[in-house]
């Protein structure tokens, strides 16, 4: 069970590196809304990290990317960077949690070292939760900052895009794995302390024990000795 909740969360970590790739490249972060004047439109626009889409009626998708980083609202600019950084976090971590886990050979016998490795992974996967969490929602506050606003037009209004709901789900992805990852690391330290003190424990004994045996020598040598005087 033990190594099952592990591979568990190795299966979480290539599900979080895909989310975080997914929702990286997805054009549809910000998506028309189709309210007022909207309605009668027949034209859709999606905006993303990289690209932008547009499509009228009868006319197919046509994707652009961007020319300039400096074209982009300030939490699009800063939403490419951290989820940049969010999906390096990610494969490090995974590498890092396959080297931590109970049937890796990577540290070989040496049990400290694999409970270390596997927190710095947990800990890599809390801080991904963070630099994927930030942006999604700062982007999607802006969304609805900007759609409850009234001095906005209809035509400049979006909505929340698939890919801020896919960076949700992929935040509670992160998150869980790395609350397991250190579940698992806060077992085995338990477990080791223990082991510890029950070798500690034995040692003691064996030390009393020799002691004892040899107070009994010790007075059973004193004993002949008294006699043969």
């Amino acid at each position: 069970m033990k190594a099952k909740l592990e591979i568990v969360a190795l299966i979480l970590g290539f599900i979080g590196l895909f989310g975080t790739i997914t929702i990286t490249a997805l054009p549809t972060w910000k998506v028309s809304a189709f309210i007022g004047a909207n309605l009668i439109v027949m034209e859709e626009l999606w905006e993303g990290l990289w690209m932008n889409c547009y499509r009228q009626i009868n006319i197919n998708m046509q994707c652009k990317v961007y020319d300039s980083l400096l074209i982009l609202p300030v939490e699009l600019q800063v939403a490419r960077a951290m989820m940049c950084v969010s999906i390096a976090l990610v494969f490090i971590a995974l590498i890092v949690t396959g080297c931590g886990i109970q049937r890796s050979y990577c540290c070989g016998d040496k049990q400290k070292c694999k409970n270390i490795t596997l927190a710095l992974g947990g800990f890599l996967y809390l801080l991904s939760f963070l630099t994927t969490l930030i942006p999604v929602c700062w982007v999607g506050h802006s969304i609805i900052q900007q759609f409850n606003d009234p001095t906005s037009l209809d035509a400049q209004k979006r909505e929340l895009g698939q890919a801020i709901f896919i960076g949700w789900g992929t935040c509670g992805v992160l998150l869980a794995t790395g609350i397991i990852l250190l579940f698992r690391y806060s077992k085995r330290t338990s477990k080791e302390e223990d082991h510890y003190n029950d070798a500690y424990l034995m040692e003691e004994k064996s030390v009393v024990k020799e002691d004892s045996v040899g107070l009994a020598k010790t007075g059973s040598s004193f004993h002949k000795f008294h006699e043969y005087v």
